[in-house]
């Protein structure tokens, strides 16, 4: 063993040793021999339900040893070309993806655009901000987490949700709201996402939560909700930032008042631009801002929130109450929702700082050279650092915002 150990040391020293000085070739040889030993470690880790700290390390390496990871999959380029063809001239040409013909071949193409792209996506979510893919707002002194989880506990709330109640969670992504949620009310919980991956990943963290009997995901499209569960089966529905993606979201929510009983309460937030706040479709400014969320999310269009409010009530729907639940964003009292994707030099922080999101773009790169990730990888982790600047200037300039609360109620 020892002699093997050796030998190995000296080939290393040679390749990155030339006259005393670190060769190109060194350091190539010194980084693929870092990765391949990361990979090797990581190998024997597994998905773990209970590591919901974003930035964990461990739950990073993760991303490597799953199987069936983004990063494992050879078809990787390909999706993201057929997935950036939809928003061609994003970034570049403001305005083009507004055009009703750009809008109208997304909201054709929703379910490859969608599915495809939380292939891409959904292991760079869960390594950089948790298993509840959405924001919150967050009071001082609060922690990230606690703040994710205090805006999915006064939906449950409002909703008043407890041990009888059933529920269901529409577009659920890998299900942290809802096991969150179950946990919180023992509500009996079915979430529905269109991505397969995502149904996978969820279903085995209620498992290992031990909550699989009254926590479960569904494979379906939420377009059609109506046609993969009964009639009145529901006594609450919740969306967490999910419905904007929705092509048309008269029919997504028409579809889940089938689904509802009378007198049932649909609870969710929205991602909306703001004209009250100042948003303005002419200002070029908004509109690149607007265009670029779009491009990064897998979005339509968003839409403002007099148009959810309206579609809900053209889908069946009594609207209780609405209002942003960041209309504080930037009082002293606050922490704006926006503020961890500029993040902060601490352990839990530091993965989404400018610093960050580059150290992680970098090794990302390291990977897709020496081919453990596949073509194509670089090109979501470009996608998404893009994206965290131009929700941060949504935000700072308050013409955006992903937390837009509804209570409604089935007519």
């Amino acid at each position: 063993m020892s002699l093997k150990v050796d030998k190995l040391m000296a080939d290393i020293k040679g390749a990155l040793m030339e006259d005393g000085a670190i060769t190109p070739v060194g350091i190539a040889c010194v980084t693929l021999f870092s990765v391949n030993a990361v990979v090797r470690v990581t190998r024997s880790l597994k998905r773990d339900a209970h590591g919901n700290t974003f930035g964990d390390f461990v739950t990073g390496f993760n991303i490597l040893s799953n199987k069936d990871s983004v990063l494992k999959r050879s078809e990787v380029e390909e999706s993201v070309s057929g997935y950036e063809d939809l928003f061609s001239g994003a970034r570049k040409d403001v305005g083009k993806n507004s055009t009703n013909e750009s809008i109208k071949k997304r909201e054709k193409e929703y379910k490859t655009m969608v599915n495809s792209f939380y292939n891409l996506v959904t292991d760079f979510y869960e390594w950089g901000w948790g298993q509840s893919f959405h924001f919150a707002p967050r009071t001082k002194g609060e922690g990230f987490v606690e703040s994710i989880k205090r805006a999915e506990y006064y939906l449950a709330l409002r909703a008043g949700m407890g041990p009888t109640t059933k529920a269901v969670d529409v577009g659920c992504g890998v299900g942290g709201p809802m096991r969150n949620i179950q946990q919180f009310t023992d509500a009996d919980i079915t979430g529905v996402t269109i991505n397969e991956y995502q149904v996978k990943v969820g279903n085995e963290y209620c498992k290992q939560k031990g909550i699989d009997k009254k926590c479960r995901l569904v494979q379906g499209d939420f377009q059609k909700l109506d046609e993969i569960f009964e009639k009145d089966q529901f006594d609450v529905a919740f969306a967490i930032e999910a419905t904007c993606h929705s092509p048309d979201r008269v029919k997504c929510f028409s579809g889940l008042n089938k689904c509802m009983k009378k007198g049932g309460i649909f609870v969710g937030y929205e991602w909306v631009v703001l004209p009250d706040k100042g948003f303005d479709p002419k200002n070029n400014r908004h509109m690149e801002i607007k265009e670029g969320i779009e491009v990064g999310n897998g979005l339509p269009t968003l839409a403002t929130s007099h148009e959810v409010v309206k579609t809900l009530e053209d889908a069946g729907f009594e609207v209780l109450e609405h209002f942003d639940a960041n209309r504080n964003v930037h009082s002293e009292h606050e922490i704006p929702w926006y503020e961890t994707l500029n993040g902060t030099y601490t352990i839990s922080g530091f993965r989404m700082t400018w610093i960050g999101r580059l150290c992680t773009h970098m090794f990302v790169s390291t990977l897709e050279l020496f081919r453990i990730a596949p073509n194509g990888t670089v090109k979501v982790s470009a996608l998404l650092n893009a994206t965290a600047l131009d929700l941060v200037e949504g935000g700072k300039d308050e013409i955006f915002t992903p937390s837009y609360f509804f209570i409604a109620r089935k007519r």
